[in-house]
């Protein structure tokens, strides 16, 4: 039997209008759409005239649904994997299943459309040959701190997302961790009350801005933080893992780093190599 495919389908992130024909013609076609709320999908699939099965795929259902819908497929069906809206995969659920369809050889076909992080930095006014994802911090309080140890180090334009009523705690957390940066606030970006609110941090702490809809907060590089000495005493500040996890997010080869961890300590790379033999 001829294997299904997975086509991972663009939403709009606000704006109806904002979807493609690609994706509502293969939304028309495929056999079954897993949607993250398929409440919140079935609005969108009713606007388009669209009557599909709908199975339900979000965070806390990812190992089990995946697992159902990599069955399906290989049985020959198609499966159209969206969000609530914009892209799947990108801080939303897909990630797990785009990993197992590649380990059982299933074909998977991007449907390109709306973005958030890309529509906030093309409109920001930052720097967009270089920028970092970081999605949404954690809540916890030591992996938040480690988190934004790692955001001090980069020279690029960071992108984060939160929600609106968390956004004044993550501001003061920019604020006190990072300094009184350059940021941009998108919200309610493709929507009737689409803003940019642009400004040094202390600016926009309690600002008065309507607290609705996902925020996008994009922070200006400071390429001071990459450079000769400063860069080698944050780095080894940073205990070993980290360190490696630095350059790991870069796509550096796990041999190169060890040689960088090595340099950057002024130790013997055959030290390091101890430590990271099975990582």
């Amino acid at each position: 039997m001829e294997k299904g495919k997975l086509y991972l389908v663009a939403t709009p992130i606000g704006n109806l209008d904002d979807i493609t024909y690609r994706a509502v013609e293969t939304l028309k076609n495929v056999d079954i759409i897993a949607a993250e709320d398929t409440r919140h999908s079935l609005k969108l699939l009713n606007h388009l005239q669209i009557s599909k099965p709908l199975i339900s795929y979000h965070r806390h259902n990812e190992d089990v649904k995946s697992e159902l819908l990599i069955e399906k497929i290989l049985n020959g069906e198609n499966i159209a994997l969206i969000t609530d809206a914009g892209t799947p995969a990108i801080s939303d659920p897909g990630e797990e299943i785009v990993k197992e369809a590649i380990k059982n050889k299933i074909n998977i076909i991007p449907i390109p459309g709306a973005c958030a992080l890309i529509n906030a930095l093309i409109c920001s006014g930052l720097n967009t040959r270089e920028f970092v994802f970081y999605g949404f911090l954690p809540l916890n309080k030591k992996l938040r701190k480690n988190k934004f140890e790692e955001i001090k180090i980069e020279n690029k334009t960071i992108i984060l997302y939160e929600a609106p009523h968390k956004i004044n705690n993550t501001l003061k957390d920019i604020y006190e961790e990072i300094g009184d940066v350059n940021i941009v606030l998108a919200r309610e970006l493709t929507k009737i009350h689409e803003e940019f609110i642009r400004g040094k941090i202390s600016e926009l702490i309690n600002n008065s801005f309507e607290q609705k809809g996902e925020i996008i907060i994009l922070i200006e590089g400071n390429e001071k933080n990459n450079s000769g000495e400063e860069l080698k005493n944050l780095l080894n500040n940073m205990s070993l893992d980290e360190h490696y996890k630095y350059y790991e997010k870069q796509n550096i080869e796990k041999k190169e780093i060890i040689k960088k961890i090595a340099k950057d300590r002024g130790v013997n790379k055959n030290d390091i190599y101890i430590k990271f033999i099975n990582k």
